[in-house]
């Protein structure tokens, strides 16, 4: 919508004001000294930005979100991200293409968008697996969208994501990580004792370590460069004590792979997962997944002292956001102190 407002210098002269809004767009302003100008300055520009508004649409037409999808997978759009998150993240597009490809990009509707995801939450997913799958959509139309002028807007933007959990916060206790790891020793795989082991003290995921190279550890200064993060970061883990020991043993032990934890007899790299559920049943812990590791690797460090930006810096988290499930466990490890302070002088 255009405006034009008759307007006097400080001469008295006569000055046209001209404003064009338009939904979702900056204004746009000029000023003319005869007012035929500024009505055909009005017509020109509002007929430039009429095509501009159309020609997205007939894109939008032409295309469907099957195309989209199939042009965003073959482009490897997700090759940047690390094995498993390329795997989720095609996946979830897969899902989409599967339930709304048939649809044009114009009758891509917050509507339906919403709908569909309301049938993965009807199915059991957690609000933070259909939150996923909606960043993934958003993704692949951020680029049908900025790259290749497929459509006007990401309908997504209008989709409201769902509230997520805190976050689970499992860890193990000083009689649980005893049995644990007592547990790991007795396993018949070689593997699973240092790979908790290192999982406990480094905080490290399970694709992290089971991708760690022999090249890339420093056994002298006990660290390790993870050069592939799950946020495509650059991350050093420190070995100390115990695990920088075991470290070392591995080192001298024969290895046919350049893994740290590629198997013995065929180099691969395939997590012992029945070894690892043994060595659970065995140490008669329950509701524990390895992930856990990472959360009792956090969890310790709250409660030694750490504060939530050492925590997230351990982790290789660039937020705190992640982290401050564990801030009760860093409070109660305040308080305590606090209270021991004041015991001692103030009686």
């Amino acid at each position: 919508m255009a405006t034009i407002r008759e307007r006097r210098t400080g001469k008295g002269e006569k000055r046209y004001f001209v404003e064009i809004r338009r939904r979702g767009s900056r204004p746009i302003r000029k000023t003319f000294q005869r007012k035929t100008a500024a009505k055909a300055w009005v017509r020109r520009v509002e007929a430039e930005l009429e095509t501009r508004r159309v020609l997205p649409y007939l894109e939008s037409e032409r295309h469907t979100v099957q195309e989209m999808v199939d042009r965003y997978l073959e482009e490897e759009r997700t090759a940047s991200l690390v094995a498993h998150e390329r795997k989720n993240r095609d996946g979830y597009l897969k899902w989409w293409a599967g339930r709304l490809g048939h649809l044009t990009l114009a009758d891509l509707t917050p509507a339906a968008i919403s709908e569909a995801r309301q049938s993965l939450l009807a199915r059991g997913a957690a609000p933070a697996t259909a939150n996923r799958y909606l960043a993934a959509l958003s993704a692949c139309l951020g680029v049908a969208q900025r790259e290749w002028q497929w459509l006007e807007d990401n309908p997504v933007r209008n989709v409201r994501r769902l509230r997520e959990s805190r976050g689970r916060v499992r860890f193990l206790s000083e009689e649980e990580r005893d049995r644990l790891l007592t547990a790991c020793q007795e396993s018949r795989s070689a593997r699973l004792y240092p790979l908790t082991l290192f999982a406990m003290t480094t905080g490290a995921r399970q694709g992290e370590l089971m991708n760690l190279c022999w090249e890339d550890v420093d056994l002298a200064a006990g660290r390790a460069v993870l050069h592939k993060t799950k946020n495509q970061d650059r991350r050093t883990l420190s070995f100390p004590g115990r695990a920088g020991e075991v470290l070392r043993e591995m080192a001298q032990a024969p290895h046919i792979s350049g893994y740290l934890f590629a198997s013995r007899k065929t180099g691969a790299i395939q997590f012992p997962r029945k070894a690892w559920l043994d060595a659970l049943r065995a140490a008669e812990i329950d509701d524990f997944r390895f992930h856990d590791l990472r959360n009792t690797a956090a969890s310790y460090l709250a409660m030694s002292g750490a504060t939530l930006s050492e925590i997230a810096a351990f982790l290789g988290h660039r937020t705190l956001a992640m982290v401050k499930r564990y801030s009760h466990l860093a409070e109660s490890h305040s308080e305590a102190v606090a209270a021991r302070m004041a015991e001692k002088f103030l009686p």
